[in-house]
């Protein structure tokens, strides 16, 4: 992951942490899309914010959000391997998996600007 994205992919999990320690769970699950809208196409972000996600997901005794992500675990980081990840996919279970969305403004901005050329 180029560095200028990685700040913005970290940035997005320092206001996840932040959120979960204010216990304002609604805003940290939005950090956790955004930091997987950011690093779907890197293996190892997209895998860290389905983890994220996973742990998430007991945290609320979320059971279909905990099923959808061991599913993401197994295979997230190999479609991103292979550059076959859904743009704008927030990562939820309540997303189809390999749904194309409209990317956030701010988002698109930030990831045109480390499109390979």
């Amino acid at each position: 992951m180029p560095k200028g994205l990685k700040e913005h992919y970290d940035n997005e999990l320092r206001f996840y942490h932040l959120s979960l320690l204010n216990g304002n769970l609604s805003q940290a699950w939005h950090h956790l899309e955004r930091s997987h809208i950011i690093g779907q196409s890197y293996p190892f972000e997209h895998t860290y914010s389905h983890w994220l996600m996973l742990k998430f997901g007991f945290r609320k005794k979320n059971v279909k959000e905990v099923l959808g992500q061991v599913v993401r675990l197994l295979v997230g980081g190999w479609k991103s391997f292979i550059d076959h990840v859904p743009t704008g996919n927030t990562g939820g279970s309540d997303v189809p998996p390999l749904k194309k969305m409209e990317l956030p403004q701010d988002l698109s901005l930030i990831l045109n600007q480390y499109k390979p050329i």
